[in-house]
């Protein structure tokens, strides 16, 4: 019989004559390695866990255009390409203009987007009904559908009045002998009002048309048929001050404002942007508990047939990536272009890395309380094994062993204890790991192939070390005192 086999067997005898202690050393050291394995396990996957259970807080990166530059599809889908693809759960684009529902005396925020991918960044939006899937339908904020008394399968008419455009004649320069004039300003709500004006010979106002509809009928909207307030624009020239050239009209202060500032900025009728109007099918009710209840979502298909442009006002990112990760995509989406920007959302990967070092700091207190406390059970296991064994080690060398066969029976012992807790605990801790992950959040984690060799090796030295103590005990016997019974 070699020495190894008479080592292992020794080893192996000693451990099952005290079944009992051993057992209890085996548990302590499978234990420990089992919530080591199920930790790290954890820990290592957590990145991926918790970058998706943060995505349903929303974007972390938004896309703006550079002051006087213009963001268009094209160009986004450039800037996509600079992250990957499996890194990028969603890009929703928006464009942001103002629609007035003449019928109703509104006008509101509108925003055009690409529904295909709000649901990516922005999960937390509840749909009471579906998203628009075909042009000429519309998603709209609860607050709206209260305020006008709407639901899914309503219809409703938005109106887009574009704004003047730099390259049309200027107010001035419209203000000829005769001229007919067109007009727009913002009043009461943020409901538009739309002007008519026609000029005389002497370039005096001849007549003035109204449409107030976005006013309330009671007070705004008399603006359009009180004619003491409309002769009172009659023979003035441009441009008017209220107050001082006109009067507002009582109760309507704000309406007669707009009629003042859409008179003063009128331009000729044949060069002044025509409002545009569609009708639209409400498919679905967005409740967000935010701002976003005050909107109206549709297409960018009907955005772009409304204002007749298909620049775009920002883009949403949802990027499954570390804060760190993430600036770096964000400096070189900016820094690689002149046009646009990328910004990072803040309340979102800051909260993400915050939680990412406390959870760090976390494993780490736990695993160090545990490994501390599976080395005081082994370590008090063996020094009960060394009293139990006391005689047995005078005996053995009175008989001429040497201090380092004494070592290494019992370091043997302890790393044999080690191997075995170390592949318990390494399976045990994947289990442990999976249900954690699964009732934490809510998905499976992947098997880390390394993780078992990893455990069985700090098993090992978590017992060697525990091994210490009782191991100098051991040695330190007296041969002389144990044979004779002291």
């Amino acid at each position: 019989m070699t020495k190894r086999r008479m080592f292992l067997r020794m080893i192996t005898a000693s451990l099952l004559r005290r079944r009992s202690r051993m057992l209890i050393a085996l548990l302590s050291i499978g234990i420990g390695a089992t919530i080591l394995a199920g930790l790290v396990t954890i820990y290592v996957d957590v990145p991926r866990q918790m970058g998706a259970q943060f995505r349903s807080y929303g974007a972390n990166m938004l896309i703006l255009p550079r002051e006087g530059a213009t963001l268009t599809g094209d160009r986004l889908a450039e800037v996509l390409e600079k992250i990957p693809q499996d890194e990028l759960i969603g890009a929703t684009p928006y464009r942001y203009v103002r629609l007035d529902m003449t019928s109703r005396q509104q006008s509101f925020t509108a925003a055009g987007t690409d529904f295909s991918q709000v649901p990516k960044t922005s999960p937390y939006f509840s749909i009471e009904g579906m998203y628009p899937e075909n042009t000429r339908e519309v998603l709209i904020g609860k607050n709206i559908a209260d305020i006008i008394g709407v639901k899914t399968g309503s219809t409703m008419e938005l109106t887009y009045q574009p704004a003047a455009s730099s390259k049309t004649a200027g107010p001035e320069e419209s203000r000829l002998p005769n001229a007919e004039l067109a007009g727009s300003a913002e009043g009461f709500g943020g409901g538009i009002v739309y002007v008519s004006v026609k000029l005389d010979d002497r370039s005096a106002i001849a007549s003035l048309g109204i449409d107030a509809g976005t006013q309330t009928p009671e007070y705004g909207g008399r603006t359009a048929e009180d004619q003491d307030f409309l002769n009172q624009f009659i023979g003035k020239t441009l441009p008017l001050t209220l107050g001082e050239d006109v009067d507002a009209l009582s109760g309507a202060t704000v309406t007669s404002e707009a009629v003042v500032q859409a008179v003063n900025t009128a331009r000729k009728a044949e060069t002044a942007a025509k409002p545009q109007t569609l009708n639209f099918t409400v498919t679905g009710i967005l409740t967000t508990g935010g701002e976003e209840e005050d909107y109206v979502f549709l297409s960018l298909e009907d955005m772009k047939t409304l204002t007749g442009s298909d620049q775009l006002d920002v883009a949403e990112l949802s990027v499954s990536a570390g804060a760190e990760q993430l600036e770096t995509y964000a400096d070189s989406i900016s820094q690689d272009s002149d046009t646009v920007q990328a910004r990072l959302v803040k309340r979102v990967t800051r909260s993400e890395a915050s939680v990412l070092e406390k959870l760090t700091a976390l494993v780490f207190l736990v695993t160090l309380v545990v490994l501390l406390l599976t080395m005081i059970c082994v370590s008090t296991t063996m020094m009960a094994v060394v009293s139990e064994r006391r005689r047995e080690i005078g005996l053995r060398k009175a008989l001429g062993a040497s201090d380092g066969s004494i070592r290494a029976e019992f370091l043997g012992e302890g790393l044999f204890l080690g191997l075995l807790g170390g592949v318990m605990g390494g399976i045990l801790g994947f289990v442990f790991a999976q249900v954690v992950s699964v009732n934490v959040f809510g998905s499976s984690i992947t098997f880390q192939p390394l993780l078992l060799p990893v455990t069985i090796i700090v098993s090992m030295a978590i017992a060697a070390l525990s091994c210490l103590l009782p191991i100098k005990r051991a040695v330190a016997i007296d041969p002389a005192l144990v044979l004779k019974g002291e």
